[in-house]
């Protein structure tokens, strides 16, 4: 393998003769956010981001020289200010790949990553990367903040990037090397995140998927639960269907899903209820959805991506700090939303008894076989106005439950048969007090491991429809909790 010819910006540290890189006790780069901890609040974020450094490629030079904004255009200042702008708490560099990326990562994006921390100071900023995943598409990469952060990256990339060889070698693109690296990936000391990227979006139809499987995402679970915690379920590029006017583009699918369309701007994976994602929370799999814009170039630019922040939120109950989000993200503490549809969420299972215990957002509860268990669900409808101008209005509030049936025995299933949608909430269902709508439920007489997710609207839509071409991503919003997870105890 070459080596692209970059200047070094300043010494990171020590290459071995294998190609990994070995920090310097030297470095100062200050790790977790410190301070006194505060209380945990919903904060939210977008964890797939590109910046310049998501490159094109001179292909007549040997080996190939990065183009700046060949792909992706902004400094990853300007996303910083414009994900601050449209009220993200936090964020994630995520540029990707082709040959020697690692070093346009190490030697590029790095220090521009850390000027834009000390410029847009109040904002969480995560280094990672959209790995280009072995024998699949794409997914996030996210580090934790610390010393030595740029090299944990540098050394995913440069040993597990499909695209990093020169001249490229089709043994890197085999499901069996994202196998290994993701064991690489939880032997590290500060284990990353690997969130699924669009997983869909190469699908024929539904059902008919193609470059990520469910067997697959169930084998990335396996290997390393704690790396490979979920999947995008609203993917970015929503806002293919609109001209730089803000006009509809008859020939634009949302999310550039062109052949299986996204049900209500979220990924079939995620928006069938009774399917790929309630077979993994039917095994009883920690497995999350999060909503990111994958923004590349704003649709006023002529690009068919919305600004982080404008259209799709994820949020994480965590304090403002490195190391809590990533905990929040890693264990399920998550709701995404479009539109800014809802601004707060909590879904709590109780057990009766004035000091029951209880369980929320990505939580476990202990039910004795055979007791009640009432869900309480609350949302934040706020009253002021989205990145569209419109006050959208939670329609409908939608309460799924399904059974825990343990490993399936077919690993590409991708059905949950219990899974139903076991109570609609309208307005009249729940108690307004200003912008928090509250509503409740009871389970009766629970004998079964169950896991329970919501869902809500401000459509009429029963079940999410296939978006059509030209469809406007402002009239068709949804929102979806994570799930809280009932045990039964033998």
């Amino acid at each position: 393998m070459q080596w692209l010819g970059f200047t070094r910006l300043w010494v990171v540290g020590v290459f071995t003769a294998a190609g990994t890189l070995l920090p310097l006790s030297a470095l100062g780069q200050q790790g977790a956010s410190g301070g006194a901890a505060r209380a945990r609040s919903w904060l939210s974020g977008d964890h797939h981001i590109h910046s310049r450094f998501s490159v094109g490629w001179d292909t007549t030079a040997r080996p190939p020289k990065p183009i700046l904004g060949g792909d992706a255009i902004y400094p990853i200042p300007t996303n910083a200010e414009m994900a601050r702008k449209h009220g993200l708490s936090w964020m994630v560099a995520t540029d990707h790949g082709g040959p020697n990326h690692s070093k346009v990562n190490l030697e590029m994006a790095y220090p521009e990553l850390l000027q834009s921390r000390g410029s847009v100071s109040d904002l969480i900023q995560f280094y990672g990367m959209e790995l280009d995943t072995p024998g699949a598409e794409h997914s996030s990469v996210i580090v934790p903040h610390t010393d030595h952060e740029h090299i944990d990256l540098y050394n995913i990339e440069h040993k597990f990037s499909r695209r990093e060889p020169f001249p490229p070698e089709p043994s890197w693109n085999t499901e069996a090397r994202m196998l290994e690296a993701l064991r690489y990936m939880k032997a590290i000391p500060t284990p990353p995140l690997v969130i699924a990227n669009h997983p869909s979006r190469s699908a024929t139809a539904f059902g008919v998927y193609g470059l990520v499987s469910p067997r697959e995402l169930r084998d990335w679970n396996d290997t390393a639960p704690q790396v490979a915690v979920g999947m995008e379920g609203a993917p970015g590029h929503q806002a293919s269907a609109l001209t730089r006017e803000g006009a509809v583009d008859t020939a634009g699918f949302r999310g550039g899903y062109g052949n299986a369309p996204t049900l209500g701007g979220f990924d079939q994976m995620t928006a069938r209820v009774g399917g790929f994602w309630d077979s993994m929370l039917g095994e009883g799999r920690r497995w999350w959805v999060t909503s990111t814009s994958d923004s590349h170039r704003n649709w006023r630019e002529g690009g068919s991506d919305f600004w982080p922040g404008e259209y799709s939120k994820t949020y994480v109950l965590a304090e403002k700090s490195y190391d809590d989000i990533l905990d929040g993200l890693r264990n399920g503490r998550v709701f995404v939303t479009t539109g800014d549809l809802i601004s707060e969420m909590q879904v709590t299972a109780s057990l009766p008894g004035a000091a029951a215990a209880a369980a929320d957002i990505g939580g476990t509860l202990r039910v004795p076989a055979g007791t009640d268990v009432r869900v309480t669900i609350r949302v934040r409808d706020p009253g002021g106005t989205n990145h569209h101008g419109d006050n959208p209005a939670v329609a409908r509030v939608d309460l799924i439950v399904g059974e825990i049936l343990g490993p399936v025995i077919d690993r590409t299933f991708d059905q949950n048969s219990t899974t139903r949608v076991v109570r609609r909430f309208a307005p009249a269902n729940w108690r307004r007090e200003g912008e928090y709508l509250t509503m409740e439920h009871t389970l009766r007489n629970v004998h079964h491991p169950t896991y329970l997710r919501v869902r809500g609207t401000n459509t009429t839509q029963l079940e999410p429809a296939p978006d059509p071409k030209a469809e406007d991503p402002w009239s068709d919003l949804w929102f979806y909790s994570n799930p809280v997870f009932l045990e039964i105890p033998e």
